[in-house]
């Protein structure tokens, strides 16, 4: 009993002010962890706001509530979580959310432009948040440029270009950075510069057409050198098809985050080469505030301006909230009859895929496979997968197997919706066949001409293809040589060109028979000549050798129908002169019925013409 009296009057005797400035004095940092029911405590016993030991207290509370608020903010929850934020004194705490935005950012570089939106909010109502926050990045970026750290470079980058999608800064720093990576080109700065105009190319694209133009000349130049490394140049070509897609997959700025407001957006202008920007790197650090209670009044001023809130708000909501309680609790229930659970994780197509690589490598053979696969439980709209799956397997041989082309030539035949999906998938690879490595990409092309020379797919399916300079890629290129070589093989030569020449076929394939355009005529000649099947061209050939003739004559029509305007004018003068007109014809018609009797004879007087000639050649060799 003694003891316990004992430790009850200890603990009574804490004093924890006393042991916060123990705590100061004798650790680094203020102290070491301290439990949140401990602070809590201390936070009670400190009243007075002026002392430094409540305003630390205070600065701890304040780290760690931005820290908790960026580390679960997400596209869903940012439209809760910026009140909150606003909710923190960021006017104190602005070294604080800068430096913990921009660890989380690094961290997770895929959810940059969440916090590329919290960061575009947070600077329209305070201005030098936004300010900092750029100069950190440029500095940061300086540094690691300097000591050839390509993953914080990487991840600076990403930043600046999705602050400049948010037009939190002028598009001039990501200029800069491009051209301060292309320079001197290595693998890493080229890959880092691609990385970077992936993000930042379509707001370039809009707001600054001409540099954004420039830069893609120093990619090509750079691609054409060929200095770089395979890996980096594939990079380049990708990049330069992502252009061509009109970055459809790389938007400047989806539209959960489009937060902000053109016109209320306030945009720094802050290059690489400043001297003068400063970091304030003594704001991460607790600072004793000898006006800490007027700035706190001020900044809660600016916190009930920014989320409007108020004395009336509060009495409003107060009255409302009894009577929202009840109305809560009596739908409840009914929301939770009407609630359906939606899985958005994909987890059954996963396990579709999953069972239906099991099913195509454990088969004998094509028959074994394709009658387990009908056996799966696939759902409508699920038949796209199935053959993405195949189509996938096949790629992944070594060589192909006409093991698979059995098996998706059975699929198009046993069902009309097969058929179909196999050509969306079609569809899909061609737009997409610049992504695959050579030998994925000829197994593919075997297995597609398999189920065209079998008519398992529909040959209007070829229409999305386009043989010319502009709309074709090495890689397009070589899968249409291997897809056609193949099939020519097995239908012949003959048999090909007939299916080609079908007219009610021509539609489908005006685009690898091109006649809009000589030079495009030109290109597909050449090409279908190169891969051995010249004979297809030979309809275009006489194409290109009567279109001057054809473009004088839509020329003349023209001039024709313009002209017929003015001949409607001058009919009454052409009536008084028609009757020379017509004595003329008759010594004309008499004329011709006497040289009508033989063509020799019509033609005396050009041959005696041309004796003459030659009489005055001989007589001058003389």
């Amino acid at each position: 009993m003694a003891r316990e009296d004992v430790a009850t009057t200890t603990r009574s005797k804490i004093d924890p002010a006393k042991e916060m400035e123990k705590m100061m004095i004798t650790t680094r940092a203020g102290g070491a962890y301290i439990p949140p029911h401990r602070l809590r405590q201390m936070q009670q016993q400190v009243t007075d706001k002026s002392s430094d030991q409540y305003q630390r207290i205070t600065w701890e509370a304040l780290k760690k509530s931005i820290n908790g608020l960026i580390n679960k903010i997400n596209i869903a929850n940012i439209k809760m979580i910026v009140p909150e934020l606003f909710g923190e004194n960021l006017v104190r705490g602005r070294g604080l959310f800068c430096r913990s935005l921009m660890r989380a950012q690094s961290a997770s570089i895929r959810f940059t432009p969440v916090y590329a939106a919290v960061a575009a909010v947070i600077n329209t109502k305070v201005p030098d948040v936004g300010a900092l926050l750029l100069a950190r990045l440029v500095v940061q970026f300086r540094r690691a440029f300097r000591r050839n750290d390509k993953t914080v470079c990487l991840a600076v980058c990403t930043f600046i270009a999705h602050l400049t999608n948010q037009l939190v800064v002028h598009e001039i720093l990501s200029l800069q950075v491009l051209a301060l990576l292309l320079q001197n080109p290595t693998d890493d700065s080229v890959e880092i510069a691609v990385g970077f105009m992936r993000e930042v190319g379509a707001h370039l694209a809009n707001v600054s057409p001409k540099p954004n133009n420039a830069i893609f000349e120093t990619f090509r130049s750079i691609l054409h050198e060929g200095k770089i490394d395979k890996r980096t140049q594939y990079m380049i070509e990708v990049l330069f098809q992502v252009r061509k897609d009109k970055f459809k997959d790389n938007q400047p700025v989806v539209e959960e985050l489009d937060l902000v407001e053109e016109e209320d957006q306030i945009t720094h202008y802050i290059g690489l080469d400043d001297d003068d920007l400063d970091v304030e790197e003594r704001l991460n650090v607790f600072k004793f505030d000898p006006d800490y209670e007027e700035n706190e009044e001020r900044y809660a001023e600016l916190k009930n301006e920014i989320l409007g809130e108020g004395s009336d708000d509060e009495s409003d909501e107060s009255d409302e909230s009894g009577s929202e309680e009840d109305s809560e609790e009596d739908s409840e229930d009914e929301e939770e009859k009407r609630m359906e659970i939606q899985d958005k994780t994909n987890a059954d197509i996963i396990e579709l895929r999953r069972k239906i690589y099991l099913t195509v490598m454990s088969s004998v053979d094509y028959e074994e496979c394709c009658h387990k696969l009908m056996k799966l439980n696939i759902q409508e709209g699920q038949e796209i997968e199935l053959c993405n799956m195949i189509i996938e397997c096949c790629s992944q041989e070594r060589t192909f197997l006409k093991y698979y082309g059995l098996m998706a030539e059975r699929f198009c035949k046993m069902n009309r919706v097969w058929g179909e999906n196999f050509i969306l998938a079609f569809n899909e690879v061609y737009e997409t066949v610049h992504r695959y490595e050579t030998n994925r990409l000829r197994n593919i092309a075997k297995l597609f001409a398999h189920l065209f020379f079998t008519d398992s797919i529909a040959w209007t399916c070829l229409s999305i293809v386009r043989l010319t300079e502009e709309d074709t890629t090495s890689a397009s290129r070589i899968f249409v040589k291997i897809l056609f070589t193949e099939v020519s093989e097995f239908l012949g030569l003959k048999k090909l060109k007939e299916r080609i020449e079908d007219p009610f076929m021509a539609e489908y394939f005006q685009g690898m028979f091109p006649k809009d355009n000589p030079k495009n005529t030109r290109f597909a000649i050449n090409y279908w000549t190169s891969i051995g099947l010249g004979a297809l061209t030979e309809d275009l050939r006489e194409w290109l050798r009567t279109a001057p003739q054809q473009i004088m004559r839509k020329r003349r029509a023209d001039g024709d129908s313009s002209s017929d305007s003015s001949d409607s004018s001058s009919d009454s003068d052409s009536d008084s002169s028609s009757g020379s007109d017509s004595d003329s014809d008759s010594s004309s018609g008499s004329s011709s019925g006497s040289s009508s009797g033989s063509d020799s004879e019509s033609d005396s007087g050009s041959s005696s013409s041309g004796s003459s000639y030659y009489d005055r050649r001989k007589r001058r060799r003389r």
